[in-house]
């Protein structure tokens, strides 16, 4: 048998066990969803152990010098404290590195986002707003503060939307500011558009994986 004949069929089967939820939850839909688990999992950890621990960690061990080993030292003790995560009662010997690691993380994302996109839309924002060079190089200057104004306002108001603070008035009732009870009004507004816009793209794309599909399984039939 063709060894495109068996994956068609694999395919094939598969997909028919995750549109089977379409008519409620089933058994054949959570075997489908536990493979695609699995594989994904297995997957993850083999590029993990080809790709970082092997050439990063085993190897290093055998060949480099004695300060690299002494060096490596570390990330192997702390990958030894993550595994004691499996056991229930020494999974408290895990917490320092799970400790670093979050931290580490924590300041990778807090540097990734005032470097690669606070600091970045600020400039964004205030790039429309350049009347002067943006005359020099010809362009539309209503146009451009038009959109800037439209950013900047959209922007302002989506803050003042999760601005939860607020006052209390004498007779104990809680209310925010009315300035920013109406720039939360319009923040949600831009909210609502934006989650629109974002869910008629996961749809779109939904759609051409589905569309992908169904003519690979046209195919499998010679169609």
């Amino acid at each position: 048998m063709p060894t495109e004949l068996i994956y068609g069929a694999i395919s094939f089967l598969l997909t028919l066990m995750v549109l089977s939820y379409l008519i409620g939850d089933n058994a054949l839909f959570r075997f489908a969803i536990h493979v695609f688990v699995g594989v994904s999992a297995g997957y993850v950890a083999a590029v993990a152990i080809y790709q970082v621990i092997w050439p990063y960690l085993l190897i290093p061990l055998v060949t480099a010098s004695m300060l690299e080993r002494a060096l490596l030292v570390v990330p192997l003790v702390f990958s030894a404290l993550i595994l004691m995560k499996i056991s229930p009662r020494l999974s408290w010997l895990g917490g320092p590195a799970v400790g670093y690691l979050v931290g580490a993380g924590a300041a990778v994302a807090i540097g990734g986002a005032a470097l690669g996109t606070i600091l970045p839309q600020v400039n964004a924002a205030a790039e429309p707003f350049d009347v002067i060079g943006l005359i020099q190089r010809g362009g539309n200057p209503w146009q451009s503060v038009f959109n800037g104004v439209v950013m900047l306002v959209g922007t302002i108001s989506t803050l003042a939307y999760f601005h939860f603070g607020a006052s209390r008035k004498t007779d104990g009732s809680v209310k925010r500011n009315g300035l920013i009870e109406a720039l939360a009004w319009l923040g949600k507004l831009f909210v609502a558009l934006t989650l629109g816009v974002l869910f008629a793209g996961v749809y779109a794309a939904a759609l051409s994986a589905f569309v992908e599909r169904i003519q690979s399984l046209l195919s499998l039939f010679g169609f």
